[in-house]
């Protein structure tokens, strides 16, 4: 597996973050991973929790952030792909999405610094969410 290309090339020295876009919407996962490419990030795409599994167990991907939506259908949810990250892979990051207000509680013990975005949401704050916890991981 191999991450789509990208657009732009990072802005710093540093090799660029790679995130793990994980949406049922086709549209919406194409709307942002598309724009995490613009702004230089690498960038895999998976449909549901199983696929992103996939992705996270393949030795030649290298995650740094899982952005998921919270609610997918399937055998596993947002919420189960955050517990399976965090017992799988501790040092991958996890923000989780949700149009559904009563989805923050949950994730807020799944997921560092409140990072729960309520959809809809702004391309850009999707990038200022990940550059958050990637500065406060020390990997900015």
């Amino acid at each position: 597996m191999s991450p789509a290309s990208t657009h732009l090339t990072p802005r710093s020295d540093a090799p660029p973050q790679t995130v793990l876009v994980v949406e049922d919407e086709v549209l919406v996962r194409l709307v942002i991973a598309d724009y995490l490419r613009e702004c230089g990030y690498r960038v895999y795409e998976a449909a549901n929790a199983g696929e992103a599994v996939a992705v996270l167990q393949s030795p030649e991907a290298s995650i740094d952030v899982v952005f998921s939506d919270a609610q997918m259908p399937g055998d596993m949810d947002g919420f189960g792909l955050a517990r399976w990250v965090r017992a799988n892979k501790p040092g991958i990051q996890v923000i989780l999405t949700s149009g559904v207000e009563r989805a923050a509680d949950v994730a807020a013990t799944l997921c560092e610094a409140g990072p729960l975005l309520k959809k809809p949401y702004p391309s850009q704050e999707a990038v200022n969410h990940i550059k958050q916890l990637q500065a406060k991981a020390g990997r900015a």
